[in-house]
């Protein structure tokens, strides 16, 4: 996916977030997140886009910790949240292409980074917000939602911090149903989970279904489509895959 189509999904994403944190209210739970309430993930949400803004806006070089969010609730933090998914946007938007800038996965640029790990972070807590609302959610395009699975696990859990492993090597096949080509091996081991694409190897545990579905799965949002083989596999990406 191109820097544009990213910037699309992550307008889109945030207004759709907004729209049903205003209708549910903000005292609503959030079943997908346990232990928040709708303020919670406009606050943490919100601070996230104020924070990924300041390094493209300012050229910052190096890692800075996101500020805390303001104590507000109800109306102004919707305005507050608004406010800072519209500001990022438009930087993003209005971003030198070369801007150089801080960034934490492989990508092609700062710029192509902060606009796709900002549409798929908006993404997944836009469906946090559309779940607390009830009702059907919004569907992930299907190649939004494959490229998002490529993030996941040839980004976020290629690092050192990941702490998807286990002492018997195990192997996950994750293939979607609905888009030709769109499979993926990943052999879990005490190191950082290897992941490659197509069927590389016979797998312990196969995951299948529709790739938006196995998009929200791999977050951990719903459970698994359908799967074959030995569930232990899975069931230890759901304990161990959270992302800190």
């Amino acid at each position: 996916m191109k820097t544009a189509e990213f910037l699309n999904a992550l307008d889109r994403e945030g207004r759709l977030l907004a729209a049903a944190a205003e209708e549910t209210g903000t005292d609503t739970k959030v079943p997908t997140c346990p232990g928040w309430q709708v303020r919670d993930l406009l606050r943490h949400t919100g601070a996230v886009h104020r924070w990924a803004t300041a390094f493209v806006a300012e050229g910052q070089a190096s890692a800075r910790p996101m500020a805390d969010p303001p104590e507000l609730d109800g109306a102004e933090l919707l305005d507050w949240f608004r406010a800072g998914h519209r500001r990022l946007v438009d930087t993003l938007a209005a971003a030198p292409p070369a801007v150089q800038c801080w960034h934490f996965l492989p990508a092609p640029s700062p710029l192509a980074f902060w606009a796709r790990r900002q549409s798929h972070e908006t993404a997944v807590h836009r469906f946090d917000a559309e779940a607390a609302r009830g009702g059907t959610p919004s569907e992930v395009a299907p190649d939004f939602a494959a490229d998002g699975i490529e993030e996941l696990l040839f980004g976020f859990h290629a690092r050192a911090r990941s702490r998807a492993r286990t002492a018997e090597p195990r192997v996950l096949r994750v293939r979607a149903t609905d888009m030709a080509d769109a499979v993926w091996t990943v052999r879990l081991t005490q190191e950082p989970p290897a992941a490659a694409r197509g069927d590389v190897e016979e797998a312990d545990c196969e995951v299948s279904g529709p790739v938006g579905q196995l998009y929200l799965s791999l977050w951990n949002r719903v459970p698994f489509p359908d799967l074959t083989g030995d569930a232990s596999v899975a069931a230890l990406w759901r304990e161990k895959s959270a992302i800190g």
